[in-house]
């Protein structure tokens, strides 16, 4: 019997971690007020104008794809355009939530290299898009680390942001993996948000151990106003809201969120090592977040399937995203390249 290994196959595969299991337990007891009116999710409204050292509004939602969407239709007309990069989650992996729930607008895409918009192409976009017969650009939305699993520095996402200022945009920033960029860059997280023009962040718990739960925070304010209708109208808002703030509160505790997402990082990098060094494997973008992406041949993949690993090809014809997360073990990491070299 071939027993199925999910460990590299994404982070979402991978269980709570204790602090925020823990913490769910705890909020599990008597009685509690209804719809975020209860103190575990004030108690984390606060931490996070804590940890980015500003006051701004925080709102939580089950999914990524409904922090994405409903931020950005909430910065966004439905004749305004959505500029991102052409391989952004946005792009491939939401099914037309972002512009489903803009009621029209569209995604503009932009290239650039390692999964990052190119900034060169971005100007050049906005000198075209000038009248009235096309879409009017509204956001520049870019992902923090990239689909890619690369992450921008605080200067790239600067000349973005400025670009953005310039010509009159927000900017909207797709976090799911924020924490495996802190971790990569190890700066304050306002440094690469508010600090430098980022206009709002969809800030992923459930990839760093949470069972589920986004959260949106606006740095600006003006541009959150009524946005709790949004939510509620969009089947976003918990009745028993604690149970998706309560998690939160254990990742934000003693910054367990940036020990989970370094560890990460480390498991990647020394996955990414083994591949290349053990198998002679090609790595095809830097390892910098919790991805890895290996070209490998039809064979390999089918033997490393067939002894239970479960991973997904990424580009074609031969990459395949390999993903760790805060429950990365060095056996599991052994293992798999054990499995590797059998085949190799």
């Amino acid at each position: 019997m071939i027993v199925e290994r999910h460990q590299f196959a994404s982070d979402n595969t991978a269980s709570i971690c204790p602090e925020a299991s823990a913490a769910l337990h705890a909020a599990n007891t008597d009685y509690a007020a209804a719809y975020g009116e209860d103190r575990w999710t004030a108690r984390v409204c606060d931490r996070i104008r804590e940890i980015f050292e500003t006051d701004c509004d925080v709102y939580f939602v089950f999914t990524g794809t409904a922090a994405n969407a409903l931020a950005l239709a909430q910065m966004c007309q439905s004749f305004r355009s959505i500029i991102c990069h052409q391989n952004a989650h946005i792009q491939t992996d939401e099914c037309g939530g972002p512009e489903f729930f803009a009621g029209g607008s569209k995604l503009l895409l932009l290239g650039g290299g390692n999964g990052k918009i190119d900034l060169g192409e971005a100007k050049a976009l906005l000198m075209r898009q000038n009248e009235f017969h096309s879409h009017k650009p509204g956001v520049i939305s870019i992902a923090q680390a990239t689909e890619f699993g690369t992450v921008y520095t605080r200067d790239e996402i600067a000349a973005l942001t400025e670009l953005a200022r310039a010509n009159e945009l927000f900017v909207h920033m797709d976090g799911a993996r924020f924490a495996n960029a802190i971790a990569l860059l190890n700066c304050a997280p306002k440094a690469i948000t508010w600090e430098v023009g980022v206009d709002a962040l969809c800030f992923g718990g459930t990839k760093n151990g949470t069972a589920a739960g986004e959260l949106v925070i606006f740095f600006n304010r003006e541009i959150s106003r009524e946005f709790d209708y949004r939510v509620k109208q969009a089947g976003q808002l918990g009745s028993k809201m604690r149970f998706l703030a309560a998690p939160w509160l254990g990742l934000l505790a003693g910054d367990v969120w940036l020990q989970n997402a370094r560890h990460a990082n480390r498991a990647a990098r020394q996955l990414a090592q083994n591949l290349q060094s053990e198998a002679n494997v090609e790595i095809v973008f830097p390892v910098q977040a919790n991805a890895v992406f290996a070209r490998m041949d039809d064979q390999l993949v089918r033997d490393l399937h067939a002894r239970g690993w479960r991973f997904y090809k990424f580009i074609e014809p031969d990459v395949y995203r390999l993903m760790c997360s805060w429950a990365t073990t060095e056996s599991d990491i052994g293992d798999f390249i054990r499995d590797v070299t059998l085949n190799h």
